[in-house]
């Protein structure tokens, strides 16, 4: 697919933060540089306040590793950095050894579209650690946005009731990297068209568009204007209504509706952009009805989002297509996922694995050790709980698991149970083995997935909290090494 590939023409192997290769060189040049680890990339609370995420950016991720080289211009440019002695940061070697940096890690992940859940990992990588450090960065800054959009959308989506939503948001998201992101996010989380015709071509999504206020306002009248349009392009025609008086505009509409459809044509529908979003849809819907246009679609616009959509069709708004911009594209409540990417283990000199966590003030930053996966269990109706589990201690024998955030509350589940493991395997020793999907397959295990879980789940207030723990085993080692690290501090 070649995503990025296709959006650059350059390495992205500097797509990073300074302090990843100040650590490599650390690795280099204490000789522990090829020492085995394992770390992993999750977040700790679900965006919006909701239930749940969905999971997106793994085709990015996919597209970054299979390309990732420094390049002779990324040598060069970082040979130039210095210290505050003024001397070169690097030594000459370590940049020969980026140079010729071949990856070899191990990578797996959940399945892009795919509900999952605070503290599970998206990502796992195993590997030289010298390597895993490098790819902290961009891995986070590929999975975090993307997942954060694609919640957004489905939660706009289901206010919608399932109507139809539309992304607008290219002109008002971060850059040119943040619009396209944001597109094939959207579509992911359920949006069913954009206007961003680079991502459409890019990513194959549907785009949308007619005419904006712009075009009326050329024209000496409204009227004038539609009909201008019309003539031009006769197929398309959603009418933007309230450049001046919104009724006037909508009767306009109906009479350049009335003429395309004596030319063999029918008028689309009509967009409203501003003013009583739900007065407007319901006065609009009567005269469209009356003048023999019931198919005639009420598109609106201007700054929604799941609360104001809720609201508009609790006052009963009349409005079938939802046009949704800034408040999406921005993950306007929340701008960023707060994923982060920890070191669950590494190998020592005898060959076993060492698990290693990180202690904190704050429990909710207090790590879980291990080499971990996460295997979701389902009875006939649905997802009922995940469990944590550490494959170094080979793969679980109950099914059952000590809640996260109550640890006296271990829960058993039915032994018929279906069972999955959602980290799939995505590059062994460096090479993909991961087969890339069309983007429609994954909105579509988006949708699916959603349908897995219980209403209450994905209420957007105050939602239930999704069961999810740790197998007991792993429970013990975490709290074993816990209170270790506690007694060291202390």
């Amino acid at each position: 697919m070649g995503t990025l590939t296709n959006i650059y023409r350059t390495s992205l192997a500097l797509l990073t933060d300074l302090y990843q290769l100040t650590m490599a060189y650390g690795y280099w040049k204490t000789g522990r540089a090829n020492h085995e680890a394992v770390f992993h990339l999750f977040f700790r609370n679900n965006p919006f306040g909701g239930g749940y995420t969905i999971a997106a950016g793994l085709q990015y991720i996919v597209d970054y590793l299979a390309s990732l080289n420094f390049t002779a211009s990324d040598i060069e440019y970082l040979a130039e950095l210095q210290g505050n002695d003024a001397k070169p940061l690097f030594e000459g070697e370590f940049l020969d050894e980026l140079a010729r940096l071949e990856l070899r890690c191990d990578l797996d992940a959940v399945a892009e579209g795919t509900i999952v859940f605070p503290h599970e990992p998206l990502v796992r990588v195993r590997g030289p650690i010298l390597q895993c450090q490098i790819l902290e960065t961009a891995l986070l800054n590929l999975v975090n946005f993307q997942s954060l959009v694609a919640t957004k959308a489905s939660r706009i989506v289901a206010a919608t009731g399932g109507e139809p939503v539309l992304e607008f948001g290219l002109r008002r998201a971060q850059g040119v990297d943040g619009a396209l992101a944001a597109s094939r996010a959207a579509y992911i989380g359920g949006c069913d068209a954009t206007s961003n015709v680079l991502a459409g071509r890019l990513f194959d999504i549907p785009v949308k568009g007619t005419h904006a206020h712009s075009w009326v306002m050329s024209f000496d009248d409204e009227l004038s204007a539609f009909q201008g349009y019309a003539a031009a392009m006769p197929n398309n025609c959603v009418f933007l209504v309230d450049t001046y008086d919104t009724i006037d505009g909508v009767r306009n509409a109906i009479e350049v509706g009335h003429s395309l459809r004596k030319s063999g044509h029918e008028m689309v529908g009509i967009r409203l952009d501003s003013g009583d979003l739900a007065a407007l849809s319901i006065e609009a819907r009567r005269l469209l009805d009356e003048a023999g246009f019931p198919d005639a679609t009420i598109v609106a616009s201007n700054d929604l989002d799941e609360g104001i959509i809720a609201d508009l069709k609790q006052q009963g708004a009349t409005i079938a297509v939802w046009g949704v911009g800034t408040k999406l594209v921005t993950a306007y409540e929340q701008p960023a996922l707060g994923g982060v990417y920890k070191l669950g283990a590494m190998k020592i000199d005898d060959g076993s694995w060492e698990p290693k966590l990180k202690l904190s003030e704050q429990p909710i930053k207090t790590s879980i050790p291990g080499m971990l996966q996460v295997r979701r269990f389902r009875n006939s109706t649905g997802a009922v709980g995940d469990m944590i589990y550490n494959e170094l201690d080979g793969p679980p024998t109950a099914a059952e698991f000590v809640d996260l955030n109550d640890p006296s509350n271990q829960r058993r589940l039915a032994s018929e149970l279906c069972s999955e493991d959602l980290l799939k395997p995505v590059m062994r020793a460096g090479r993909v083995v991961y087969e890339s999907e069309a983007l429609a397959q994954i909105r579509a295990r988006a949708a699916s997935q959603l349908r897995m879980f219980h209403a209450d789940v994905l209420c957007h207030d105050d939602p239930q909290r999704y069961p999810v723990g740790l197998e007991p085993g792993l429970h013990k080692l975490r709290s074993t090494l816990l209170r270790r690290a506690q007694e060291t501090s202390t």
